[in-house]
């Protein structure tokens, strides 16, 4: 193994061979758990649930239903076979208009009409992980950084970093505000960077939060919007979780902070969004992502780059005709926030029946769970021995803090919208089981100099009970000891 690295660092470029990609992270490490042992109701009971994708599969229905309604949406069905020729032609860079306008207005629509964008100023990308890593290509050179509130999204260090050399340059937040950012701690990262010598271009933030599944008010927006106008630093902001809004407060783009007169001092040159449709409908197989910037060179030069991640014509085609359609759009954001608040109630109420709790979130796809109590003490390496108990025998793929740069020890999380009603409760049902296990081995362990049940201790392993498949829930599929354990 050790040769064969030596021979590619010999052969093949520094970027090839350098580990700066992000995907050796626990993050993705459970993604391969679940890939190797993927769950089915049928075919695979005792295998690893997907909890670590934020995906949002609640509406695929109403999409679906709309798609046999408008068969001429598609230049691949019969009714819509005369546009096949047009579309299947080369386009430019640009995007098709039709394409543009839906966006736009689509983005309008998911930030309750109070705000108006140009269709002109859309730039399309191959999903939000070509948009983030163009726009950094566009603000700053190899060896720049740019401030992100932690935790954050764990693939923003290959999406932002692996190929355009910049550094990100973590403002820690803590759990005793409810991870809130501040002014004070945005400054302090700020100056550490200066007094290092690092040439900081901006300020990145995710809005809704990913992981906590929190927004941001309009006066926690307009100081950092400040802040990076006083220091001629960019704000990219990350929308992509926009439409995820289930309950108040309500979403707040940063297209609406710069509209309010408070704020028409501040030079939009240097404020960009990137949004997506993975997350608000739920289709990030299809790729679309997009950079939305108040700056005309920023649109000039994203839109040159977006040739190497283009989104195809046939799925512009097909998306335009769905977004255009008003009614069916009005319905898809209420009856997606609906659908996501009872998942979100349903599970945080699973959670909270056996002790767990979860950072109190309106938004996203995934909570921010609360398992400090069951480490065995205050450390990563405690979080890390817990995190592979839960993925080797509980058999759930949740995605532990560390893994978002968080700097508390004891928080993970976990997806609720990626599966069916079922999944949910089987996946319920083992933490339960879990749980319940793990308060026995405590209480044992308080009598272990009498009855020697030291072994039972869940903090580090399970009891024996939990793989008796007679005390298993019904809901529950049993789960199989693992040599890890062992």
């Amino acid at each position: 193994m050790g040769f064969e690295c030596a021979k590619n660092n010999a052969i093949l470029s520094k970027l090839a061979t350098n580990e700066e990609h992000g995907e050796n992270s626990p993050y993705f490490d459970g993604w391969k758990a679940y890939d190797n042992d993927p769950f089915h109701p049928l075919k695979n009971p005792n295998g690893v649930i997907q909890m670590g994708l934020a995906e949002n599969q609640l509406c695929f229905d109403l999409i679906e239903e709309w798609i046999k309604r408008n068969p001429k949406a598609s230049i691949c069905s019969n009714e819509g076979i005369k546009s096949f020729k047009a579309i299947a032609n080369f386009q430019d860079y640009h995007g098709l208009p039709e394409f543009r306008r839906a966006i736009a207005k689509f983005m309008e629509k998911t930030r309750g009409g109070r705000v108006r964008f140009d269709p002109e100023r859309v730039v399309m990308a191959g999903g939000a992980t070509g948009a983030n890593e163009s726009i950094i290509f566009c603000l700053a050179d190899p060896g720049d950084a740019f401030l992100v509130p932690s935790p954050y999204y764990p693939a923003f260090n290959r999406d932002l970093r692996w190929r355009t050399g910049v550094q990100l340059i973590p403002i820690h937040c803590e759990s005793s505000n409810n991870f809130q950012i501040t002014a004070k701690a945005v400054k302090e990262a700020y100056e550490n960077a200066q007094k290092s010598n690092i040439k900081v271009k901006g300020l990145i933030l995710t809005n809704p939060s990913n992981p906590l599944g929190t927004t941001l008010d309009k006066h926690t927006l307009k100081s950092l919007l400040n802040f990076t106008n006083q220091h001629n630093l960019h704000l990219v902001c990350d929308e992509i979780y926009a439409a995820t809004v289930f309950d108040m407060p309500q979403f707040v783009s940063i297209a609406e902070i710069l509209e309010d007169n408070e704020m028409s001092h501040c030079n939009k040159d240097l404020v960009h969004i990137v949004y997506s449709l993975s997350k608000d409908m739920g289709l990030p197989g299809f790729r679309i992502g997009i950079i939305y910037s108040f700056n005309d060179a920023v649109v000039s030069c994203a839109r040159k780059m977006s040739s190497f991640g283009l989104v195809s014509t046939q799925t512009q085609h097909f998306l335009a005709a769905m977004l255009n359609d008003e009614k069916f759009v009005v319905n898809y954001l209420a009856e997606s926030a609906r659908r996501l608040d009872n998942r979100h109630k349903h599970f945080t109420d699973g959670l909270e029946e056996v002790g767990i709790t979860c950072l109190k979130n309106n938004a996203g796809l995934f909570c921010w769970m609360d398992l400090r109590k069951l480490l065995r003490d205050s450390t990563f390496d405690s979080e890390m021995s817990l995190w592979r108990v839960i993925i080797n025998d509980v058999k759930l793929n949740v995605s532990p803090g560390s893994s978002f740069d968080c700097q508390e020890p004891g928080w993970f999380r976990v997806c609720f919208a990626n599966m069916d009603d079922g999944t949910v409760d089987i996946a319920l049902a083992r933490i339960r089981r879990f749980v319940g296990v793990k308060k026995s081995g405590d209480e044992s362990n308080a009598m272990e100099k009498k009855q020697q049940w030291k072994k039972n201790n869940l903090r580090l392993s399970f009891s024996k009970r939990m793989y008796d498949e007679s005390v298993l829930s019904p809901l529950s599929s049993p789960i199989p000891h693992s040599p890890l354990v062992r």
